[in-house]
């Protein structure tokens, strides 16, 4: 598919709207996990935001709505959105800070390193990208399970948070030393 017929779709696209659902989802998500006592609530509603992830880029490819300001929004809601579950889940004593202090500092740095070139169309997602993305919504999704129903899944939803800031690191490495390479070039080319 070419880059004409790719973003032809434009902004107003079903898969958009599961994108900004999901942008929308994170306040009674955050607000629930923040409560002194969570409810079926909390992982339901977490459950839903982190899927809409997986059915936004589904929708996109099935109805040939991918556009730009979907590839631009989806890893945009995907950072915020972690990154204010897991600090829910830090004031709530259920992960480390640390957790979160890498996570959103390897977010800053990529952010202002990578993000005018991932803004620019220069930088994609990659498989590396995509799967810390899903590693880190299953463990949010076991860690709250685990302050509500199943505390015996708490060490595996831990393990696999670790397993994805270790992912997230490298992967926000990746993505940092591949938009130096890109920038230049297209600096080259004007």
């Amino acid at each position: 598919m070419s880059d004409a017929q790719r973003y032809d779709a434009g902004w107003a696209t079903i898969p958009n709207a599961f994108t900004v659902l999901r942008c929308l989802l994170l306040v009674p998500v955050c607000w629930l996990i923040l409560q002194p006592v969570r409810g079926p609530e909390a992982i339901i509603l977490l459950t839903i935001w982190a899927g809409t992830d997986w059915v936004d880029g589904w929708l996109a490819r099935l109805t040939h709505q991918v556009s730009r300001f979907g590839e631009v929004l989806d890893p945009i809601a995907d950072r915020v959105g972690i990154v204010a579950v897991l600090l829910c889940l830090a004031i709530q004593g259920l992960v480390s800070w640390w957790a979160f202090a890498v996570i959103a500092g390897v977010d800053v740095l990529t952010a202002v390193f990578a993000g005018r070139a991932a803004a620019g169309g220069q930088l994609r997602v990659n498989w590396l990208g995509k799967i810390r993305t899903a590693i880190l919504f299953v463990a949010l999704v076991l860690l709250v399970l685990a302050s509500t129903w199943l505390p015996n899944v708490l060490p595996l939803g831990q393990a696999l948070l670790w397993l994805g800031v270790a992912l997230h690191v490298v992967a926000g490495l990746t993505y940092i030393v591949t938009a130096r390479k890109v920038q230049p070039l297209a600096a080259t080319r004007r």
